[in-house]
């Protein structure tokens, strides 16, 4: 490949990276913000003084799950109807308590994983799980989108996530189908560490097969990785379900 060849290839993974990075920063805090208001207004219109939510993770970032605080004294039909409420906001993803009770599965408007799938997206539009090249092995820096990427799942305990790694097409089609494949079960390791059980985790490598929408397969932005929740399942935890586990 030529040094000019090679310019562009790199000039349009930065303006994709770039894109995305805008795309995240804008739409990401703009949905939790409008999720915020119209909330806060669910809870004046309820006359509960006692409570408080917020649309972001623990470090920050935008989130469609609400975490509602509410003081010790607050009644438990109080918290559920209040819980219900917010819940049938459209665009809500799932309405949590700080203490990680959940919304019960009778109320409001039932939680799906996929909003969980989305609120990873946009973690991942935003910035990207980085290896070494040619390698499984993860670069330094890695760890604070990984503990946003566990925080952001850990909605969805309970279903089985997908790992999925994906290569751009440059060089072997079966070496590329066997790192993406390590590069999936290397992230999947660091999830299992952080607190996610490993029995609802799977690990998948599709190569350069399913190249991001509107790119050439040969883009090195097809170098990722892609998170799918993919079926419900009652969560059972075992001894493995510790981050100790190995």
């Amino acid at each position: 490949m030529s040094v000019r060849s090679s310019l562009v290839l790199l000039s349009g993974a930065v303006l994709v990276a770039v894109l995305a990075l805008v795309w995240g920063m804008r739409t990401g805090p703009d949905l939790s913000r409008s999720l915020q208001a119209r909330s806060a207004q669910v809870i004046a219109a309820s006359g509960v003084h006692e409570a408080e939510v917020r649309f972001t993770t623990d470090n920050g970032w935008p989130s469609r799950h609400a975490m509602l605080t509410a003081a010790p004294e607050l009644g438990e039909s109080v918290r559920a109807d209040l819980a219900k409420s917010i819940a049938a906001i459209p665009g809500v993803g799932g309405v949590h308590w700080s203490d990680r009770s959940m919304l019960a599965a009778g109320g409001g408007r039932p939680f799906t994983p996929m909003h969980c799938q989305d609120d990873v997206a946009v973690l991942l539009g935003a910035r990207t799980i980085r290896f070494e090249e040619s390698s499984a092995e993860l670069t330094p820096g890695n760890e604070e989108l990984l503990d946003e990427v566990s925080s952001a799942l850990r909605p969805c305990l309970g279903s089985i996530i997908a790992v999925i790694g994906h290569t751009d097409s440059s060089g072997d089609a079966d070496a590329n189908l066997a790192l993406s494949r390590d590069r999936a079960a290397t992230v999947r390791q660091e999830l299992i560490a952080r607190g996610i059980p490993r029995d609802g985790l799977r690990a998948r490598g599709v190569g350069s097969s399913i190249p991001v929408e509107g790119l050439d397969a040969s883009d090195p932005a097809n170098r990722r990785i892609d998170f799918s929740v993919i079926a419900k399942v009652p969560l059972l935890p075992t001894p493995i379900d510790t981050p100790s586990a190995h």
